[in-house]
């Protein structure tokens, strides 16, 4: 009798560790999606602005589209949308040395953010570049 208390401490004691364990999994699941979520505001609330004040001509990018020189935003995102690390929280357009890119502002499911450039005309992805 003695033999199957203790057995039944230990199975007790296991079961309160497990689910001990499963709480802080739980819980730090919980503060990662939190962090994600306030990363994902703070670039949906600062990306508009810098990308206006830093993006091309809006009247350039839709020339170059209308020229066949690149192709659309959502021909480009129905192309690379499953390759991305993340959700999208930002786009812009941009020319650099006669190429042009989209950049996508990505973050993952753990609060990460990257940049990812994608070759505008062959929807290619150029790079990816954690923040």
């Amino acid at each position: 009798m003695a033999a199957d208390s203790r057995l039944l401490i230990h199975v007790s004691v296991l079961s309160g560790a497990a689910s001990h364990t499963a709480r802080m999994n739980a819980k730090c699941a919980r503060s990662r999606l939190l962090v994600a979520m306030m990363v994902a505001a703070w670039a949906a609330l600062l990306l508009p602005a810098v990308a206006a004040a830093g993006s091309p001509d809006h009247d350039k990018v839709r020339r170059a589209v209308e020229s066949g020189e690149i192709r659309t935003l959502s021909d480009i995102l129905s192309m690379v949308r499953d390759k991305l690390p993340g959700e999208i929280t930002g786009v812009e357009a941009e020319q650099k040395k006669g190429r042009w890119l989209y950049e996508f502002r990505v973050v993952d499911s753990q609060g990460r953010l990257f940049d990812v450039y994608v070759d505008a005309k062959s929807g290619e992805i150029d790079r990816i570049k954690e923040k």
